[in-house]
């Protein structure tokens, strides 16, 4: 199912994630006294170890973890090791002997669970057009450096590329994904001219809002997931609610070369008027959009948020590369208000990746050293868990913090969890 608003595609995830299944008790017997249980489930959480030259360390050993729910130290009962791609169960028993005098056949080994899973958000209603050339090259590059076998992926958009790929092993399908990529993101004069509620402009609002949407229905399938790294490669543009604000509400001289809003413009130029900072108009309009940039940080907190809940990291890429202080985009944009716009949306990007443990990859051109870096990444980490000795069903949101005991060891991991909500009890009644 697609949704169209404003002429935008917008694609609901499709990313088919499998589920445990549990099985329930019968009921007891009406003559007994009702027993109430309390499940407790296992808690796990991704956790890179590096040195002070940002190293990988793969020798830590348990003793040397300390994991804290709430500022409550836990026990740590299981701990896999995954480095270079290949999984050590750390506490895992030895194996057992068999019999003097009996020769056992070789065991069959289990099944490889070391493969990562891999989820591609195309944000194309925040990728310019004229990038798409570069945001296809990224992604082959992708297919040829990151992808490994036994690696699962799926891969969504947010715009009008509709791509909706459910999660395969089948590097076909990113092949085919590749070639309908393409970036539809507004034009620094479609944003100028466009249209401006109290709190900015509406269709920028709206298309982030279609791309927030996205990327946390997928999160909170992604938590459904465990014992599996768990990485979204985010490639984006970047996100600023109130961009260019003096061209669009008047704010420029008319004489400027500089694009501004025509309808200001003419309206200036008509009136022989100079505007002015003090001009009440235009002081309502400022007011009323001061607390875009807040309402931005809202937005980028509630997405990180979901992240760290679905022990999720995310690699931010900017296709847009090294960008100086001009940039060609065809149109004669302010210089000071067009470095604002760069540097707003490369900020975002960075929140995203610097909240979830990841990398931001904005203003370089150099992608084949970050995909290696990302691979690099993906692939040297701990999965350690604990069983909660809070049993408060009701403290649901739960902070996480992990340290290590070894000096100089720079630790990143999960930094909350949410308990699953436990379905509230059938009672009786007399009809």
């Amino acid at each position: 199912m697609h949704l169209k608003r404003n002429g935008l595609w917008s694609t609901p995830l499709a990313v088919v994630l499998t589920a445990g299944l549990s099985a329930q008790a019968p009921a007891p017997p009406a003559q007994e006294k009702p027993t109430f249980s309390v499940q407790i489930d296992l808690v796990t959480t991704d956790v890179v170890a590096r040195d002070e030259k940002g190293n990988f360390l793969a020798d830590l050993t348990k003793d040397e973890f300390e994991v804290f729910e709430d500022g409550v130290k836990q026990e740590i009962t299981s701990m896999t090791l995954s480095h270079g791609g290949r999984v050590t169960n750390v506490l895992a028993p030895p194996p057992a002997l068999p019999p003097e005098g009996i020769i056992l056949p070789p065991t069959r080994p289990p099944a490889d669970v070391s493969g990562r899973i891999f989820v591609f958000f195309v944000d194309d209603l925040h990728l310019q057009f004229q990038s798409t050339p570069r945001v296809r090259q990224i992604f082959e590059k992708i297919s040829k450096t990151l992808i490994h076998p036994g690696d699962m992926f799926g891969i969504v958009s947010t715009g009008p590329s509709s791509i909706s790929v459910d999660m395969t092993y089948d590097k076909r399908r990113l092949d085919e994904a590749i070639k309908k990529m393409t970036g539809a993101e507004l034009k620094p004069s479609e944003i100028i001219n466009g249209g401006s509620g109290p709190e900015g402009p509406s269709e920028l609002r709206y298309r982030a809002h279609v791309a927030f949407t996205t990327l946390n229905s997928l999160l909170n399938n992604l938590d459904k997931v465990h014992n599996r790294r768990k990485a979204i490669v985010y490639v984006s543009d970047g996100y600023d609610f109130n961009p260019f604000q003096d061209a669009r509400i008047g704010g420029m001289d008319p004489k400027s070369p500089f694009l501004q809003n025509e309808n200001n413009r003419a309206m200036n130029q008509a009136t022989g008027n100079t505007p002015n900072k003090n001009d009440p108009y235009l002081m309502r309009q400022r007011q009323g959009e001061q607390f875009a940039d807040a309402d931005l940080v809202m937005e980028l907190n509630e997405v990180t948020r979901a992240a760290n809940r679905a022990n999720a990291t995310i690699y931010t890429i900017d296709p847009r590369g090294l960008i100086g202080p001009l940039s060609d985009i065809d149109e004669q944009v302010d210089t000071r208000q067009w470095g604002e716009y760069i540097r707003k949306t490369q900020d975002s990007l960075r929140v995203i990746a610097e909240e979830t443990g990841g990398i931001a990859v904005v203003n370089q051109n150099d992608f084949d050293k970050a995909l290696k870096r990302i691979d690099a990444e993906t692939s040297d980490y701990y999965v350690l868990g604990y069983y909660s000795t809070n049993a408060d069903a009701l403290k649901r949101r739960r902070k996480i913090e992990v340290r290590s005991t070894r000096k100089g060891v720079d630790i990143w991991a999960r930094k909350e969890y949410v308990l699953k909500a436990v379905p509230e009890p059938v009672s009786s009644r007399q009809q």
